[in-house]
């Protein structure tokens, strides 16, 4: 059992632990005429909660095909929580409506089943799953951010080393293929006579606007922009074999050798490049090639 999993079972099981007390607490549904056999009902709704939570989990793994992926950043572990209670209170609810006729009206005939009280144990419920969910999304939102901005720190790190690493650190025959294979002079053509000639270290990003991309690079020490007609897939082709050049958005290709710091906030990554001082978008889908892209070099 992984460690996510474990944690989805002790949130799960918190929660239903912390309705039950708050029911114990408040003696709704007419526990206070069951004396000792209160605390009997108050186990019964423990393991109906429980495995309420569990039907719902199972509904949104491989019904809504929405697995607990950690991975996927603080928004998608809201917005999966938030359909978790959506599905669970109205479930709860009827479980514990159902228990209420068959276990609990035998001294209290309002416990009978009928469409009142179900609303009134799905008003209970919502609101007490309101409260935990709001405990539960702060929580999560801190500690999914911290280990967002531990990484970011260590991504930064290794950021610097790979840029301060000197090509005489590099063995010779690997330095002697990566020249002939990939010389470090290159000419960026489009779909027209236009081209642009640059050395692949003064390369700074690539961006694609409409028909057309802007090849952002240093020359002479000073910025400069160029405009080609063409598509970033012939220009992430035409650099496949320059490690430090990834696709880090669909609009975007960086050259990572040129990117002064990594910038993490709120679930979302940018790039901020040096001598011109933008900031490129991270996209989700792309931050693994990003991220394999540093550590390899």
């Amino acid at each position: 059992m992984d460690k996510g999993h474990k944690a989805t079972i002790s949130t799960r099981f918190i929660s239903t632990a912390f309705m039950v007390l708050a029911i114990a607490i408040f003696k709704p549904f007419g526990l206070e005429m069951w004396q000792w056999q209160a605390s009997v009902h108050l186990l019964a709704l423990l393991v109906l909660g429980l495995l309420s939570c569990f039907l719902t989990e199972v509904i949104l793994r491989y019904m809504i095909r929405m697995p607990r992926l950690y991975d996927r950043g603080v928004n998608y572990i809201i917005s999966r929580n938030l359909r978790f209670q959506c599905i669970n209170t109205p479930l709860v609810s009827l479980l514990i409506c159902l228990y209420r006729h068959f276990a609990m009206s035998e001294l209290v005939e309002g416990n009978r089943l009928s469409l009142g009280n179900y609303l009134e144990t799905l008003v209970i419920i919502a609101f007490l799953s309101f409260a935990i969910g709001l405990y539960w999304r702060f929580k999560f939102r801190s500690k999914y951010l911290a280990m967002e901005l531990e990484e970011t720190r260590l991504l930064n790190e290794q950021l610097k080393e790979m840029q301060s690493e000197k090509p005489s650190e590099k063995p010779l025959q690997q330095m002697s293929e990566s020249t002939t294979c990939h010389p470090q002079e290159l000419t960026l053509t489009g779909t027209t006579n236009d081209s642009v000639m640059l050395h692949v270290s003064n390369l700074l990003f690539i961006e694609a606007v409409g028909n057309y991309v802007k090849v952002c690079h240093l020359r002479d020490g000073q910025v400069h922009t160029d405009m080609l007609r063409a598509t970033m897939k012939q220009m992430e082709e035409t650099l496949h074999g320059y490690p430090m050049i990834v696709r880090c958005h669909r609009a975007f290709l960086v050259n990572l050798g040129q990117v002064e710091q990594i910038v993490s906030h709120s679930g979302s990554t940018q790039l901020l490049i040096k001598h011109c001082h933008e900031s490129l978008p991270v996209s989700r889908s792309n931050m693994a090639q990003v991220k394999a892209a540093i550590k390899q070099e």
